[in-house]
Formats: structure tokens, sequence, C-alpha cells
């Protein structure tokens, strides 16, 4: 674009997106009269995922809004609690994040995930065909126009990229209901229903399982159990006590 220049200022929370504007936060960019602002912001580093309310003046606009020189642009980020049209509200991570995926299984969210890459193309076809919100820290991903929804997440840490997930969207948590390995259901079962991969042990000592109606994956209340309640407990507390599953 070589016309006009317009004044564009980012929140704090998107300045990793554009190294130029750093440290004040504002840029200018080009107009050419045909290129609407969401293009614009896009342009500039910023994925559309990422961005809230955008303000002309001081007025706002939508993102189809097509920018004339002179103007003063303000970029916001996503208010929190997103809304996401449609139910239930579902999401599709990529495959770097494979321990936040296992950890809203646990909390009982609807997670798809696989542990090889399925690469861009597939996994944004995927979040429009099944209606996910695709979560990545890939940015270039975030830019493919097929995507239904998506979020960059902002942490590298799994416990806090759980946090800005239950923060970011504050989905229905319904703890020890899906399978953290495949994200099917889990239905109680009976000790001789997965004899086969129990060990002496195991058999032994525990009386209580569930079992993955997908997969058929077995579970029980084993050495790990603390660590994994102290996950939903404090999930649970974070995110207002949302409604509770049944304990596996």
């Amino acid at each position: 674009m070589n016309g006009p220049e317009i004044r564009v200022e980012f929140a704090p929370e998107l300045h990793l997106f554009v190294p130029r504007a750093r440290p004040t936060g504002a840029t200018r960019a080009a107009t050419d009269g045909v290129s609407t602002l969401g293009h614009v912001v896009e342009s500039l580093g910023v994925p559309l995922t990422e961005v809230g309310a955008l303000l002309v003046d001081g007025r706002e606009v939508p993102r189809g809004h097509v920018p004339t020189g002179g103007e003063s642009v303000r970029v916001r980020p996503v208010a929190h609690p997103q809304e996401v049209p449609g139910a239930p509200l579902r999401f599709l991570l990529d495959v770097h994040l494979g321990t936040l995926a296992r950890r809203l299984r646990l909390l009982g969210v609807d997670t798809a995930y696989e542990s090889t890459d399925l690469g861009d193309p597939a996994l944004a076809a995927l979040s429009a065909a099944e209606r996910r919100v695709l979560l990545s820290r890939d940015r270039g991903l975030l830019h493919r126009r097929e995507l239904w929804a998506g979020a960059f997440v902002y942490s590298t840490r799994p416990e806090d990229q759980l946090r800005e997930v239950l923060d970011r969207f504050r989905p229905e948590l319904h703890p020890w209901t899906r399978c953290t390995a495949c994200n099917g259901l889990l239905e109680a079962a009976t000790k001789e229903e997965v004899a086969d991969q129990l060990k002496g042990g195991t058999e032994r000592s525990y009386d209580v399982f569930a079992k993955c109606g997908t997969c058929g994956r077995a579970y029980w209340k084993g050495a790990h159990h603390e660590q994994l309640e102290a996950i939903v407990e404090r999930a649970l507390a974070e995110s207002g006590g949302n409604s509770r599953g049944p304990n596996r």
C-alpha cells in the first residue's frame, strides 16, 4: 500500500505481534482506499483472532471499515470472556499443545488433538468442519482464512496456558468425564471389564474403575491422582466452580 497514512495504536496485550510498534505501541500504515481496516491490522502482524474492538478517532467501527488518510486507530484485544457463536464450545489444539489438551480433557472439555502434525491446512479445515476453536502458538496458522475460530496461546507453561483458556472462554467444566488419551467419554466399569489392563498390585488395591467408551482405556485413582485432583480443584476454584462430573 502506498497511499496516505493512518496511525495505528495497539493495546499492550498485542505488542508482541507488532515489533515495529514498540515501545509506544503505535505505528503508521499506508492506505489504498480499498483495503479494509481488518486487512491493515492483520498485515501489521496481529491475527484477527486476537482483535477486539476497533476505534477510529474514538468511534467503534467494523473490521470492514475502509480507512482514509489521517485517521487514528486504536486496536483493542478480545474481551474476556469471549463469546463464540454456536454450541457446544469445542476446541482443537495443534501438535505443540499436548499437555494443555490432556488437562482440558481432564476437566471434561471437548478437545480434539493429534500427537502427529496434521499440517496447517488440515487443522484449519478441521476447525471449520467441526466448528472448533483452534488454539495455537503458531501465528501463521491463526492467519488462515479457513479457520472457524481461533485463539493464540500466549504462555509457554501448561498451567498458565490452561488458566488463559479458562479465563478467555469460560467453558463448562465436567472433570473426570473424558479420556485424556482420545477425548472419548468415560463410563463406569467393573474390575472384570478392565482386568486385562491391570497389573497385580492395581487389581488388589483398587475397586472403582472407569473405561473410555471410544478407545477402551481404563482409569482408576492411581499414584498420580492427587496431582490430577489438584489441577482439577484449582481450575474449578479459578473458574467459579463450574459444574462437576463424577470422579474416576
